[in-house]
């Protein structure tokens, strides 16, 4: 008869013996590799199998030992949970690496004018510039400027454009004929193509002055227009 020892649970010594039959062992026994899956650490999970594996042999009944296919199934599963870990060390590292580079990547842009999604304008010595990005061509294009009170300042009427990114200036005019003073504004675009309308993204353009790093990849800071992933420059002028 097998000897029960004090530090291992009956539990998990007939989870590694399903052959043997005793009031303890369950009808539908869980595998050593899945009873320990609670350990976070590959290794500590390997250690504490071949700990139960060794004490399970030690005190096995020898008229009805462990079943070696059975025990080629738990070392499979638990071979298994290893090198998904390595897996995922060896993941965060390769993306450590490519964050790293994309960073090193950005600070190449610092002191470059890029455009990016965004609706702020910086007029400056009466002028200033911002975009638009359709995704089809329209034939009636409008930008309406605000102010900081949020009043409007100027309305555009620009025509016709093709699909994709255009640029667009402003002189600062206003719609009474005055110069608008140098500082911040925000606008919005309205496009439509015949009677049907089309899709705009408005496009702010600003100098980016550095650079971060977030989990989300490296982060252009541009004054005025604030903090935008490196994915989402359409233009570097």
């Amino acid at each position: 008869m097998a000897t029960t020892i004090n530090s291992v649970s009956p539990s998990l010594l007939a989870t590694m013996n399903p052959g043997k039959s005793t009031s303890t062992t369950s009808s539908n026994p869980t595998s050593a590799a899945s009873a320990l899956s609670g350990n976070t650490s590959a290794a500590s999970l390997q250690n504490n199998f071949m700990t139960m594996l060794i004490t399970q042999l030690k005190n096995q009944d020898p008229l009805n030992p462990m079943d070696n296919s059975q025990v080629t199934s738990q070392m499979a599963q638990l071979s298994t949970v290893s090198g998904i870990g390595q897996l995922n060390s060896t993941m965060s590292s390769l993306m450590s690496n490519f964050q790293s580079t994309q960073t090193l990547q950005a600070s190449n842009l610092i002191n470059h004018t890029v455009v990016v999604p965004g609706s702020s304008i910086t007029l400056a010595s009466g002028a200033a510039q911002f975009g638009v990005k359709l995704d089809a061509a329209a034939s009636n294009v409008q930008a309406v400027i605000k102010n900081s009170a949020g009043n409007t300042v100027a309305t555009m009427s620009l025509g016709s454009m093709p699909a994709g990114v255009s640029a667009i200036p402003w002189n600062g005019l206003t719609d009474s004929g005055t110069t608008a003073p140098d500082g911040q504004y925000s606008f919005s675009i309205a496009a439509t193509n015949g009677k049907a309308a089309v899709n705009s993204t408005a496009l702010s353009v600003g100098t980016v002055t550095s650079v971060a790093t977030s989990s989300a990849g490296a982060m252009l800071n541009i004054p005025d227009i604030g903090s935008v992933n490196i994915s989402n420059v359409l233009q570097i002028l």
